[in-house]
């Protein structure tokens, strides 16, 4: 009943979201519209402005808003808002102004206009407004579902609110962030994106607004503190900073400068949370004015989860006394620890507690749980001296990396303090609360990843995030009661707009969103950002984007990475990639000229610059492959690469000369030559390459030939064929296998004529053809008429291929044979997957049936993943299944091919890397073909820390586990395989059949043959 009402709430709420054209506030209830109806309220008109009343006693933050909000009625109508705010102040804003330039009085300039308001709008904290204070009491405003509460604000237009009001929008918040995501969520209505600073998003133009009379209760947020870390900040974000901010007297430039437009930011997107630059930072020391700004904005701050008692890295080794080590300078390391206490004292803090070893390494190599003990109990000390009671004060232990071994060992903390559990910064969450761990005091949360620094290899050029990946953790997170605190690292910040805005859009209300929105979503934010007129066609870009981006982060994708000679995968990836880059181009183009920069940032680049990528590494591949074939053609893959480094700067320059060198340095960060180390390269470099001397003719002549599969080449001698052979083998044909290629190209240095004889059931795409030396090679395909073909199986047919040049002094015209099986398919068989080449390839979603346990089924996450989608159990609760209480997927398949002893049949399963969050429970899937014994594998075995599980390291890099079974006994004919997925973080992709047919590739093969589709 609970997954019900969940389901029918997300869709609810999309109906809400999708079912208008005004759709500027992601997931958030219509409080907004721009024609008349309805008995709605004159706002503001572009010659009359709104004005927004409030009280000069409330919080700093919210009176700093609503001058955001007039400032943003400006940016939509022509005319600023005015803001009145009356009475005495009590709380100050001496750094808003000084940082800001706002006016002592709140006040904002309207500029032209009749100089009379077209509507009010009433904005307030209860109990730190007296015209909110005196709506409720009159009872004009109902707030009772969201007094007390977190957060949580109402909307709603009030008639005679005020003496000589007649009516206004009012808009009262249950604490200082609730009225200001009220305001905000104006703003973003009207028109305005929370990145039309950091993203320059053109405001929406409109002659005038209108509030609906329907009032709005916006409940807590899913997630109580929502935020996000600055790191891995060089060289993009510092580069960029030094020139906009200049640098403090410590070198950094991170001053408050630089924290107002992020704070800013944070709140407009409905955060609250920060962890700071680190790097070469120091948040309270950098800028005096960086905390109270914090503060007075309404930010929480915290540090990172190697930064303990609200302290910077970059302070011990500038005001530390002594060495970074509780047993050895527990004095000196407690004294820090007491003035960070002091510092935050007057701020809303998250403190981080525990300790590890100096700027993000181990505090010792082995687990000292009493060590760590002791300083978890020191910091309680203070924080009870400094705030009178440690208990009443947020806190978070972050069980990052090695910390997490001395939380399994049995330490423990104060049941106040929140656990902080986090992913393998791969985007896959480590562990969650189990048992008891729920009822702890301060709860639970989540330390996710969109940039790392780190092994394997670093990811912080551009977004390779795939937003149904995000969803599909989080939405387990919440499951298993870890929603005290989420904080992402975002690096640089601005290569994130879309991960970053999805984020923070499900911290607030995960309920809005299901494993089928992310299109939606997409869709809504391309509307609020773009228009509605290329709003589907961006969210199709960006949803292809993120899965292409995130099949393989760019970092770790080498020439290798994709196979050339196996299923065309890497030009069928490229090709994705081009048509894509197409597609966003003439997106762009259609653009008009006042998006086409916030474009570019968000979209334009990223998919130019990443296909480029994917390009130059499959050029690389090219060469390297062609060049030990002898090919003419490697040279050309080789200024191929050449150019591709060309148009990587070309695109980076255009990148930081948009709007006047406003991104300068923006994007600085090397991506090009990482070559087996995990370390950024200190410049950018190509692949290794080579090149060939085509001035002189190969021994072999001028024609050469090639197949797919392999390296080899004939005429002549290589090591990938026996020596002075003159013929290749296909892997063998069927009705149900897809058709081969071979290459013909030059490797001479004359011209000739070429030709292929075959018999009259082969089918080639091209029989002859003249090549140049200088020409392109020619892939010639292979098919096979199976009506005309001789029945039977084990047979083969041969292509004899000549040329109008000899082939050098000792060699001979080529040949390739091609095994042929004519099978054919039993009538019967009317559903399921048919061997084509011995193997078979099923997505996941592809089941012939599924039979439910109970309420327990499978639910289809579009989308995730490497290929199509993936399966996962409907409830992120259940744990420790069998094959006798999870429910059943069945596979239907029939094969031709005989195993033996020397090639059985393996069953491969292509799985999510995601990692055993119970630590007790470990991921786990039961297999069964037909009758035989069933096979329970344990897919991710756990390693000590620092180690991550066995094959973590290929399965990240790759983006799957690839778990395999054996199996004897299956004989030819008609099967079923039968799947359990027995851990509810088991997410299943692809499964492959191999009865010796697999070659290798990334993604491995693509889907088998269908009956009954």
């Amino acid at each position: 009943m609970e997954m019900s009402c969940r389901a029918l709430w997300s869709f609810l709420s999309l109906f809400l979201l999708l079912s208008t054209d005004v759709v500027h506030a992601l997931g958030q209830k219509q409080v907004i519209d721009f024609t008349p109806g309805n008995g709605s309220y004159l706002l503001a008109t572009s010659s009359s402005p709104v004005k927004l009343v409030l009280d000069a006693a409330d919080w700093p933050g919210v009176l700093r808003v609503a001058h955001d909000v007039a400032i943003d009625f400006g940016r939509v109508t022509g005319l600023n808002g005015s803001v009145t705010a009356t009475g005495k102040s009590v709380k100050t804003a001496a750094t808003i102004f000084n940082v800001t330039g706002i006016s002592k009085d709140w006040s904002v300039g309207t500029g032209k206009g009749n100089g009379t308001a077209a509507g009010t709008i009433i904005a307030g904290t209860i109990g730190n407004s007296s015209f909110i204070d005196a709506l409720i009491k009159s009872g004009k405003l109902d707030v009772s579902k969201i007094e007390g509460k977190w957060e949580a604000f109402v909307t709603a237009v009030v008639k005679n609110p005020t003496n000589g009001t007649a009516e206004a929008l009012v808009i009262a918040g249950s604490d200082r962030r609730g009225t200001i995501y009220g305001l905000y969520d104006i703003s973003e209505q009207i028109g305005v994106s929370p990145w039309y600073w950091w993203a320059d998003v053109p405001s929406k133009s409109h002659s005038a607004i209108y509030a609906l009379k329907t009032p709005k209760v916006q409940k807590p947020p899913t997630v109580k503190y929502r935020g996000f870390f600055i790191n891995d900040e060089a060289p993009a974000l510092t580069g960029w900073a030094v020139e906009k901010f200049g640098k403090t007297k410590y070198g950094a430039p991170w001053n408050a400068d630089f924290y107002s437009h992020v704070f800013e930011l944070l709140l407009r997107l409905r955060a609250n949370y920060l962890w700071p630059a680190m790097w070469g930072g120091m948040f309270g020391v950098d800028d005096i004015r960086n905390q109270p700004l914090a503060d007075e904005y309404a930010i929480v701050m915290g540090s990172s989860h190697t930064e303990p008692m609200m302290r910077s890295t970059k302070e011990w080794s500038n005001f530390g006394k002594g060495v970074w080590s509780w047993p050895e300078n527990n004095a000196s390391v407690s004294e820090f620890f007491v003035e960070g206490a002091k510092r935050g004292k007057n701020y809303e803090n998250v403190v981080t507690v525990g300790m590890r070893g100096y700027h993000d390494t181990a505090m010792s190599a082995d687990v000292q749980t009493e060590v760590l003990e002791a300083v978890v109990n020191a910091q309680q000390e203070i924080l009870n001296d400094v705030y009178g009671d440690a208990s009443k004060v947020p806190q978070m232990w972050c069980l990052y990396k090695e910390v997490q071994d001395y939380f399994e060992a049995g330490m423990s903390v104060p049941e106040h303090v929140t656990l902080l559990w986090t992913e393998d910064n791969w985007q896959n969450i480590r562990r969650l609360p189990v048992g008891n761990e729920v009822e702890r005091s301060g709860g639970a949360g989540v330390y996710y990843h969109f940039d790392y620094v780190g092994d394997t290899r670093n990811f912080k050029w551009i977004n390779t995030i795939q937003l149904q990946k995000t969803l599909e953790q989080m939405r387990l997170a919440v499951d298993r009661q870890a929603d005290r605190l989420w904080i992402v690292n975002v690096g640089d910040i601005k290569p994130y707009e879309i991960p970053i805005s999805h984020w923070f859009d499900i911290a607030y209300d995960i309920d809005a969103w299901d494993e089928k929105s992310i299109p939606k979503w997409i869709e809504g934010w391309a509307t609020r950002t773009f228009d509605s007129e290329h709003a589907k066609d961006i969210a199709s870009i960006v949803d292809k984007y993120s899965y292409l981006a995130n099949m393989r982060k760019f970092e770790n994708v080498e020439p290798s990475s994709y196979s050339i000679l196996n299923y065309e995968e890497a030009d069928n990836i490229l090709a994705q990639w081009e048509e894509l880059g197409e597609k966003a181009q003439a997106v762009y183009d259609s653009l008009p000229a006042a998006e086409q920069g916030a474009y570019f940032e968000t979209i334009l680049h990223p998919v130019l610059a990443g296909g480029n990528f994917i390009d130059i590494q499959v050029a690389g591949a090219k060469n390297q492959v062609y060049s030990g074939q002898g090919r003419n053609s490697a040279n050309k893959w080789l200024q191929h690469v050449l150019d591709g480094m060309k148009k990587d700067h070309k695109l980076t320059k255009q990148y930081h000369e948009l709007f006047n060198g406003k991104w300068n340095h923006m994007m600085d960060q090397t991506h090009l030559g990482y070559q087996g180390y995990w370390q950024q390269p200190m410049r950018q470099t190509t692949p290794f390459l080579r090149w060939v001397q085509t001035d002189e003719r190969s021994l072999a002549g001028d024609l050469g030939v090639a197949i797919e599969g392999s390296n080899a080449t004939v005429p002549g001698d290589d090591i990938w064929h026996d020596n002075g052979g003159g013929s290749l083998t296909f892997q063998p044909m069927s009705p149900y296998s897809p058709a081969r290629w071979i290459d013909i190209f030059s490797v001479g240095i004359q011209p000739f004529d070429w030709k292929i004889s075959a018999e009259p059931f082969v089918k080639l795409s091209k029989t002859s053809g003249t090549l140049s030396p200088e020409d392109d090679d020619v892939r010639v395909y292979v098919d096979i008429d199976w009506t005309k073909a001789p029945a039977g199986t084990g047979l083969k047919t041969v292509l004899n291929i000549t040329s109008s040049t000899n082939y050098g002094t000792q060699f001979s015209a080529p040949s390739v044979n091609i095994p042929l099986n004519n099978t054919v398919l039993p009538s019967s068989f009317t559903s399921g997957f048919v061997e084509g080449s011995a193997l078979l390839s099923i997505e996941a979603e592809h089941y012939t049936r599924l039979t439910p346990a109970g309420d327990l089924s499978y639910q289809v996450l579009p989308g995730l993943g490497r290929t199509l989608s993936s399966l996962k159990l409907n409830s992120n609760t259940v744990s420790g299944l069998s094959s006798t209480t999870a429910p059943l997927l069945e596979y239907d398949f029939y094969t031709f091919t005989k195993p033996s002893a020397a090639k059985p049949l393996n069953l491969t399963l292509i799985l999510s890397p995601t990692l055993n969050i119970d630590p007790k429970k470990p991921l786990a899937y039961v297999a069964q073909i037909d009758d035989l014994p069933e096979q329970r594998r344990q897919y991710v075995i756990d390693q000590k820390q620092p180690e991550f599980p066995v094959g973590w390291k290929f399965a990240i890099v790759k983006n799957a586990w690839e778990n395999t079974t054996t199996w004897k006994g299956v004989e030819p004919g008609k099967h079923t395989l039968k799947i359990w997925l027995v851990e509810p973080n088991v997410v299943l992709q692809k499964l492959v059949l191999d009865l010796g047919g697999v070659r290798e590739s990334h993604n491995g093969p693509p889907e088998s043959y269908r009956v009954g589709s």
